[in-house]
């Protein structure tokens, strides 16, 4: 099997923050594409995916096995939270959130960036 990037051994982000967005990001409106069947809506304007506004919560895209292998199931389709979260991550450079993630998993760090770039 092909080495995996970091994010396809460690998913904690996942399991760890709720993934908030703009309805507008939903499937239900024009240019959107977030599946709206794995979206709950916080209010008119705020939506968030299906699993992370629990304790404890985790997405109901994520698929797999926290810190040894996993997947999105709506990888192209995620949203924008999810596009910008620790950008460097499957390379191996952490952020502070990526790595809070990693802590209240049991996983260790990722290297993070100078702080200079």
């Amino acid at each position: 099997m092909a080495d995996l990037n970091h994010c396809q051994h460690c998913g904690a982000c996942c399991a760890t923050y709720r993934v908030s967005f703009y309805t507008g990001e939903m499937d239900d409106f024009p240019g959107g594409v977030v599946p709206s069947g794995l979206v709950e809506k916080i209010n008119d304007v705020m939506a968030c995916m299906r699993g992370t506004d629990r304790q404890p919560p985790r997405c109901t895209a994520l698929q797999g096995t926290i810190g040894v292998e996993v997947g999105c199931a709506i990888y192209e389709f995620r949203p924008s939270p999810c596009r910008e979260f620790a950008p460097y991550a499957a390379i191996g450079q952490g952020d502070d959130a990526c790595n809070e993630a990693r802590r209240r998993h049991g996983l260790p760090p990722l290297d993070v960036l100078p702080s200079s770039l």
